[in-house]
Formats: structure tokens, sequence, C-alpha cells
């Protein structure tokens, strides 16, 4: 595989800036940090840091998905927090996602604050040719 392909679906929320949800280059998707909007009204989902996690794992499944990919390809993902507190939460429910299938490398990493004071921003990197 060569190139470079853009992927992008309304089944996530649009960038709020110029980049892209999510680039296949290669054998690899790059995905862009989610945090934790609602695709349908734009908006930061209510909840603390394990339900905005959910979301944010729901909008990078579907981007995922939009590449044909999903939790099983994800071979590493960064993790931002805004308060490194919420770190046991959001582990939980990051951890939903990766239940009975392999599990990526991570990094979790404390920063000051986050677009739209999102509590949790994720992103991904995937294998898109891992074995099925």
């Amino acid at each position: 595989m060569s190139g470079r392909e853009t992927i992008h679906t309304t089944a996530a929320p649009a960038a709020i800036g110029p980049y892209a949800q999510a680039v296949a280059a290669g054998p690899y998707l790059f995905a862009s940090g989610q945090i934790a909007l609602d695709p349908a009204t734009g908006q930061l989902v209510d909840g603390d840091a394990a339900a905005q996690t959910r979301q944010v794992m729901a909008n990078v499944a579907a981007v995922l998905a939009a590449a044909g990919l999903a939790f099983a390809d994800v071979v590493k993902t960064t993790i931002f927090l805004t308060d490194m507190a919420d770190f046991t939460a959001v582990n939980a429910a990051y951890g939903e996602c990766f239940d009975g299938g392999p599990v990526p490398a991570r990094s979790t990493v404390a920063v000051a604050a986050l677009p739209r004071g999102s509590a949790v921003e994720i992103e991904v990197i995937a294998l898109r040719t891992a074995p099925r």
C-alpha cells in the first residue's frame, strides 16, 4: 500500500480545526484525537470523565469503522487527561472497548487543558493489514 487517504465520517464529530479525522498511510491509520463531542449536536456530552471517555471511544470507533477497522486493529493509543485523578475511571471505560481482545500499547499524559473543556482526549494508530 502506498499513498495517503483522508478518512472522514459523519458518525464522528467533524474536525474543529484544519485537520482530518484520520489519515491512512501505507499499512497504518493515524486517527486524530477525539474528545467527548456528540456527533449529532457538536456539543460536549454531560457527565464525568468516564462518561466522556465512553463518548470519545464511540467517536474513535466510528472513525475506525469508516476505514474498515475496529479496536482489534489498534496498535497504539495516547490518552490526554486534564486531571490524573480521573485515571482509574478513564482506564475502566477505555478498557471496555478492548475487553477480550488484543490491547494496544498506550501512553497517558496529563495536560493543562483540552479543546471545548473536555476532560479526556484519545488518539489512536491502527494497523490496516492486521490478520482477522
